[in-house]
């Protein structure tokens, strides 16, 4: 029901797969919404999606954003929300008290399908974060295999991510 934090931390210690050479119009993209405090959570993520076959956008990664957020930082955001083939809501503590996080996700919600937003609730010690929104968008989980597969809201059947048809 939820991405155990020491599965996520874990991930990030893995080696990335290699990046494509080239830009491949067939890659599976998505925008990673989340806190910076979560540094490494978002990390572990992006390890565990490229083992996946998806490439996944952090902010703090890309060198062109500004150093201060602006509304150029907005500008682009959008930009790349509306680009993706999925927006992710790491869903913590961190990413619940953010002042961006919220309005990334009020953002995806009026721009793009439904379908393309997926929650990944997590879990440690203080409880599992992410249940408020489990019944507006998909989830993203694992099984014991360490695949990710998506589910929509409310199923107990989920799509493996690595054969999932992105919109």
């Amino acid at each position: 029901m939820a991405l155990a934090k020491h599965e996520l931390q874990l991930a990030s210690l893995r080696q990335p797969h290699r990046k494509l050479q080239a830009y491949n119009a067939w890659q599976r993209t998505a925008f990673l919404c989340h806190s910076h405090l979560d540094k490494e959570l978002a990390e572990g993520l992006q390890v565990w999606l490229a083992e996946q076959g998806v490439d996944l956008y952090i902010d703090w990664k890309d060198n062109t954003m500004p150093e201060t957020p602006n509304r150029e930082t907005a500008a682009r955001i959008k930009r790349r929300i509306q680009s993706s083939h999925l927006f992710l809501f790491l869903a913590t503590a961190n990413s619940k008290a953010s002042r961006w996080c919220p309005w990334e996700l009020g953002y995806a919600d009026g721009e793009i399908n439904w379908s393309q937003i997926v929650i990944v609730p997590t879990a440690d010690s203080s409880g599992t974060h992410g249940n408020e929104y489990l019944q507006l968008y998909r989830r993203l989980d694992s099984n014991s295999l360490g695949q990710l597969f998506i589910f929509d809201p409310g199923s107990v059947q989920g799509t493996a991510v690595r054969t999932a048809r992105f919109a």
